[in-house]
């Protein structure tokens, strides 16, 4: 079977996948333990994502667990295509940010939902920030160099965040 590029995403469940067999509910959590706070995946991305990985050949499909649960597991052409992922260009990062967006259309809030907007954004980057420092705090304590820096990067972009909020425009 020939070798196929993969995305981003399929790419991210392939890496999760040199750890060993998976469920698809697993393989969700395993993202966000390890990916959350720099990466997002949605449960539909990754069901969408996982028969066409089977379709290509890069994963096999196990035994049929509890509920009908299925594992997967990566085969050695997938093994290839992760790897070729990972010597890519990653391309441009797809910046999307909904405060900033709200934000670029604050004439139209009045000061009450800007106000609400801001609190909610400063709660929720502290509370990620928080998280992001101690994941990567761990991941330095069990000897995971790439793990702590990629989670260094959720760390400086949730300062960054709290940072530009302190400059937003109140009125």
């Amino acid at each position: 079977m020939p070798d196929f590029q993969i995305n981003p995403t399929a790419a991210a469940l392939l890496g999760l996948l040199h750890e060993g067999p998976m469920t698809g509910g697993q393989l969700m959590a395993a993202a966000e333990r390890r990916l959350g706070p720099y990466w997002s995946m949605t449960r539909s991305q990754v069901y969408r994502e996982l028969p066409v990985l089977a379709e290509m050949g890069y994963v096999r499909l196990g035994k049929p667990g509890p509920r009908s649960s299925q594992p997967y597991a990566i085969t050695a052409s997938g093994k290839r295509a992760f790897g070729r992922w990972l010597t890519e260009t990653p391309g441009r990062d797809a910046l999307r940010n909904p405060v900033a967006l709200r934000v670029a259309f604050g004439q139209q809030h009045n000061p009450d939902q800007l106000q609400t907007l801001y609190t909610n954004a400063n709660q929720y980057h502290s509370e990620a920030l928080a998280m992001a420092k101690e994941q990567a705090k761990e991941a330095k304590k069990n000897d995971d160099p790439y793990g702590a820096a990629a989670l260094e990067f959720a760390v400086a972009y949730h300062k960054a965040a709290l940072s530009w909020l302190k400059t937003v425009p109140s009125e």
